[in-house]
Formats: structure tokens, sequence, C-alpha cells
């Protein structure tokens, strides 16, 4: 890889860090049983297992026996919207989700419609903070589930997600919330933020990819979607993946263990990249709250220039920067116009040219002091159109 690249896109994904690739090297080695097989190289997968999930519950506030390991948050996405669904359906068929919702949470929603269920979703102001009248008018007496993000993957705002989960528990509605961009990054916990089921997972917070989990409350029925040999108490049967689980628990026990000192680090950077950008580039403006957001992601458009966004990121990539033009991990729609910057007010035009910086633990000054240099000169190859 290039020495000199400089890599922007943590929300995207992270640079694992060297100590838990290590942990992983060797856990593989070491720990190669089938958690499920009772010969004494079985045994040890499981008491490793067993302890990786209490180190995990220990980070959320949570019991060991409401961790599930997932594949990805992807898939605890999923389980938590469709197993929610089909176990509690005799309660009711109405879920509600706000429009700013990572695609994986949307795409589950719409299929649950052509299942039979109804789903409302939530609008948001320009700040993307959800609208708590809104939430307030579509509950019923058949809604069952709510799902907002903790924070927002593309513009980094941080939603009231306290207040909706109690708004869900005074009406005895499930709550979930998507934390894959929050954990590490904000303190997180599951009993002060009143939620029934939250989603994390390890590659965004400098551990492996293919690894997630889903906290579930003690007491939450959720129907299975892979059935098999019963792991994970029954609810998501596959071998587990222990170098994978132990390299999760140890990327988001560095995370928690440096948030403070990072938070600190990483909100300088930010109010530095915000003040020069403003001072070399005419007409930038950003996008999503300047207040209530993670200091760890940047999102911004230059007026007049929104139809080069895209050109943009290429410029900046052929100079050694990383940055993206919206969500990585919606990359395969065909260059559609963001529906996160759409819903904050941006029309299609504009929603095609923001630009998200996301930093992480291994940014340095020096490499953001290097890239306001470059995105300054390439500013001025691209054509206004107005």
């Amino acid at each position: 890889m290039n020495s000199n690249l400089i890599y922007l896109d943590n929300a995207a994904t992270t640079l694992m860090d060297p100590e838990v690739a290590k942990a992983i090297q060797t856990s593989a080695k070491e720990y190669y049983g089938n958690a499920s097989s009772l010969h004494s190289v079985g045994t040890m997968a499981h008491e490793i297992l067993d302890q990786a999930r209490a180190r995990l519950a220990s980070l959320i506030g949570a019991r060991p026996d409401e961790i599930v390991f997932t594949g990805s948050g992807t898939e605890a996405n999923n389980l938590a919207l469709k197993g929610v669904a089909f176990a509690n359906a005799q309660r009711g068929r109405h879920i509600i989700v706000s429009v700013i919702e990572h695609d994986c949470i949307l795409k589950a929603a719409r299929w649950l419609e052509r299942q039979g269920f109804s789903v409302t979703y939530l609008p948001v102001d320009h700040n993307g903070l959800v609208d708590i009248q809104a939430l307030e008018k579509a509950f019923s007496d058949k809604t069952i589930l709510v799902s907002v993000m903790h924070v927002n993957n593309e513009i980094g705002t941080i939603e009231p997600v306290k207040e909706i989960g109690e708004l869900c528990r005074e009406r005895n509605i499930y709550f979930h919330s998507d934390a894959c961009q929050s954990f590490g990054k904000i303190p997180l916990n599951a009993a002060s933020l009143n939620a029934d089921l939250l989603t994390i997972n390890a590659h965004k917070l400098h551990g492996p990819k293919g690894v997630g989990a889903l906290f579930i409350k003690s007491g939450v029925n959720v129907e299975p979607l892979l059935h098999g040999g019963g792991q994970e108490k029954g609810i998501r049967s596959s071998t587990e993946n222990i170098p994978g689980i132990l390299g999760f628990v140890m990327a988001a026990e560095i995370a928690c263990r440096e948030m403070d000192s990072e938070v600190r680090r990483v909100t300088a950077m930010h109010e530095y990249i915000l003040h020069t950008l403003k001072g070399s580039i005419d007409g930038v403006y950003f996008n999503g709250s300047l207040s209530t957001r993670v200091p760890h992601n940047i999102n911004f458009c230059i007026e007049g220039m929104e139809g080069e966004g895209i050109r943009l990121q290429l410029l900046l990539d052929e100079a050694g920067v990383c940055v993206s033009t919206g969500s990585a991990c919606s990359s395969n729609d065909g260059g559609n116009p963001s529906h996160v910057l759409q819903a904050i007010g941006l029309d299609p035009f504009q929603a095609r040219g923001g630009i998200r910086l996301s930093l992480g633990r291994f940014t340095t000054q020096k490499e953001i002091d290097r890239f306001l240099e470059i995105i300054s000169e390439k500013v001025k190859q691209l054509n206004p159109i107005f």
C-alpha cells in the first residue's frame, strides 16, 4: 500500500489495529475448535467464546446472555427488524423507522412491507434529527417496533435515541437502534438508551470485517433468520467465528478505553478542518448538525459544484486521498442522490455532491494538513454549474 496514502473514509471501514490483527492470528492457531464440540478443543473454544461475550456485554451495560454474535452489522439489523416482526406479528404488524436509516434497515423495512407489514418512515429536520412529534403521531395500537439509528453514517448526527426509547417503553413497543457508527466513539449503554435491541459491529472501530453483534434485552421475542445447529441460544445458527469475535472484543475494548482522549483529539481536528475549508474554498457548506454530531464525521458540499462531487472524489483519489461521496454500503445504487442529504432538505442535484470525511484513530494532523492543501488545489479543476 502507498505509504503516502491519506485515508479519510473510516465511516466505511477502518484499518485494523495491529494489536487486534496479531490477536486474531494467534487465536486462529490456538482456538480453532468448534465451540459446539464436546471434546477438549471444542470446550476450550466455548470457554473463550463465553469470556468474549461477557467482555463485550460489559462495554454496553448488558448481560452476557443478551449478546448474540452475527456475521455483520447488516445481519444484526436484519435480525432485529425481521426477527421482531415475525415473532410479534400477533401483537401488530406496524413498524416505524427513520428516513435516514442505513440501507440495510430501509431495504429490510421495504421487504417487510411486501410480507404484509406496514411501515411508517419518520422525517428528519435540516440537521438530520428525527421529528419526535411525528413519531408520537405515528404510534398506533398495532406498532410493535421502532428502529432509529444512534449516529447517522453519512452526516454524523446523533439521534435523540434515549427520548425515543422512553416513548417506546411507555407504550410497550420494542425499540432498536443501529449503533455501528457510535460504538467506540461516544458512550453507549443499552439501559440508559432505553434500548431493547442494539446493533454493533467490529470493522467500524479498527476490528475485523465479518463480525457483528445484536444486543437483545432479556425477554424480547425474536424469530431466528438462520436455522441449523442452534448456536447463539438458537437465535443465530452458524459455527461461531472465534478469532473474529476475539478481534471484535479487543478492538471494542481499545476503543472504549481510549474514547475520552480520542474524542478530544478528533474534535480538535474536526474544528480545524471546518475552519480551514471555510477559509480556503468559496461556497463550501456543511451538512447535518454542527453541534449534535460525532466529531469523526464531516459532510460538505460546494455551492454550484455539487454536480462535480464524484469528479472531486476521483481527483482526490488520484492524489492519494480516500474520501466518500456517501455511504460505501450504498455504492451499488448507480450513483443515485444520497437519501440522507435529500431527507435534510437538499435537492437531488445537491445530494449528489456531498463529500464525506471520516476520521479514525490512525488519522494524523500531518495527513489533515496535506489533505487540505490537496483539496484546495483540486477544487480549482472543477467546473461550476449554476
